[in-house]
């Protein structure tokens, strides 16, 4: 039950439930359960954990699967199980981990958020990656909290979020546990010396998270001042609001442009620099059928905008047909200026790994192609006299990837997305909070454009200057910021969560000399 109410405490911490304060103590009950288990069961109750939070967080995979994918309902809830199954396993590695630490330590806080992090950014990449779910996630809105991600991420307030529960933890053992001791001088001499050990924990988790804290109301002040002295840019984003269902119905393929033109007419009066419509807003090969390409063309020009557009795309190379879902930006004579091929590609969903060997598993979503991966080059498309770095849907839960797009020169990110495959679920708001920290991590303004929404606009301080409503037709416009710094995270990377991911085997080698001296 502890690991159970652990998993929920821990889901609801998140969009779209947004109790974010809940996460600072939702480890507590795994965390004091398994001290008195062995390393089995401790295992195994991490594992619950794991499973129990993935299964309320991603439950919105279910209806992915049986809606658009047209898998049976009998189908996509074991595929549901299994998906957190592997996920859980990572907490439970964190649980046998957990166990194994020296509970009275004023360092095993750290240590324990050490071993956490260090598991998060290990699922970030291992097997193709999915960082979803990421605790850090579930305080996109503490905005004096995050600005701590110019420097180590997301992950670093993870870090912070599961030092409270480890400090939290120890005091709940130390003055809950029973006492065997029949002596009532040996029970007030260890009352004394576990009242000394958690203080002593409690000051170092007070002293890192009241340096945290300075630092976030300190940068937040100097990059919002940052943000009113620097250029403006004018990005406008369209929310076509097309059913997934009549997406690439042929007798609606006109009605759909011709919604996203009106639109676009519609913002074009504020005057902005750039229009941005959703991933793969065309329904067609753009100027490979001329006919629906004409149409876009002329308002376009109409616009006296450049436009970044989300689009499907082909190439004949050696005889042999190569999809890619791309990003188009074109200028306001309707000339194609750049483009930019998505590079981490959905598993399963736009690509079947090792598909050689697991052709029979076809793909999970089955209006989703064989695509091919983009070229990792990362150069940021121009516009006016700006340039923007693109993450199309997917690509925006990787850090990596925006980072290396404001180190070649982006002046602000969008990324595009149809989140139309997600229903009325709490997927998109997930899926829109992940953007907030790449805003703070690289201090660059994010426009989003989302089919069915969440679209909108955040600033370099992770603010949410406005959002869309979810299933609307409808457009944005918003003045951005346009940052030059290049934060320490742009230049080095999850350096922090690589430093916790070493620092694991370290922390259980001392812990296991320590045992040996003994």
């Amino acid at each position: 039950f502890p690991a159970v109410f652990t998993g929920f405490l821990l889901s609801i911490a998140f969009p779209e439930m947004n109790f974010s304060a809940i996460a600072w103590t939702a480890l507590v009950p795994l965390m004091v359960s398994i001290s008195t288990m062995n390393n089995k069961q401790a295992f195994f109750t991490g594992l619950a954990a794991g499973m129990s939070f993935f299964i309320f967080l991603i439950y919105w995979l279910v209806p992915t699967l049986d809606i658009y994918g047209q898998l049976p309902f009998y189908f996509s809830v074991p595929i549901l199980f299994l998906f957190a199954f592997y996920l859980g396993l990572y907490t439970g590695i964190f649980a046998l981990g957990f166990k194994r630490l020296k509970k009275n330590s004023i360092i095993m806080p750290l240590q324990a958020a050490s071993l956490w992090v260090g598991l998060e950014y290990l699922r970030s990449f291992l097997f193709t990656g999915f960082p979803w779910g990421i605790l850090g996630y579930s305080q996109y809105k503490n905005l004096h909290i995050i600005q701590i991600a110019d420097i180590t991420g997301v992950y670093g307030v993870s870090f912070l979020i599961v030092m409270a529960n480890g400090v939290l933890s120890m005091a709940w053992m130390a003055f809950f546990s029973s006492n065997k001791s029949g002596q009532y001088q040996k029970k007030y001499a260890e009352h004394s010396f576990k009242i000394q050990k958690i203080i002593s924990a409690f000051l170092c988790f007070f002293i890192i998270m009241s340096v945290a804290l300075y630092y976030g109301f300190t940068r937040f002040n100097v990059i919002n001042k940052t943000d009113k002295n620097s250029a403006m840019v004018k990005v406008a984003v369209i929310q076509g609001n097309i059913k997934q269902s009549a997406k690439w119905d042929n007798r609606f393929k006109k009605l759909s442009v011709e919604k996203y033109c009106r639109l676009s007419q519609m913002a074009s009066h504020d005057k902005p620099a750039l229009i941005v419509w959703p991933e793969t807003a065309l329904p067609f090969y753009f100027h490979a059928d001329k006919k629906f390409s004409d149409i876009v063309d002329k308002c376009i020009k109409k616009s006296r905008a450049d436009f970044l557009i989300g689009s499907l795309a082909f190439k004949r190379d050696q005889g042999r047909l190569e999809f890619f879902n791309r990003a188009y930006m074109v200028n306001t004579q309707a000339v194609i200026t750049g483009k930019y091929d998505k590079i981490h590609l959905v598993p399963f969903g736009e690509y079947v790994p090792f598909g050689k060997y697991l052709t029979f598993l076809g793909k999970l979503t089955a209006q989703a192609g064989d695509f091919s991966a983009g070229k990792k080059e990362f150069i940021p498309l121009k516009f006016k006299n700006k340039t923007t770095g693109i993450l199309i849907c997917f690509e925006v839960i990787f850090p990596d990837l925006a980072r290396k797009f404001v180190n070649n020169g982006a002046d602000i990110l969008v990324t595009i997305t149809n989140d139309a495959w997600f229903g009325r679920t709490s997927a998109p708001f997930q899926h829109f909070s992940m953007s907030v920290f790449r805003a703070v991590e690289n201090r660059r303004s994010m426009a989003r454009a989302a089919n069915t929404g969440i679209s909108g606009f955040i600033a370099p301080t992770g603010n949410i200057l406005i959002t869309s409503g979810l299933y609307k037709e409808q457009f944005l416009t918003e003045k951005l910021p346009c940052l030059k710094i290049k934060t320490f995270y742009t230049r080095y990377g999850d350096l922090f969560a690589l430093i916790c991911l070493i620092a694991i085997p370290v922390i259980f080698m001392i812990n296991k000399r320590k045992q040996l001296k003994f």
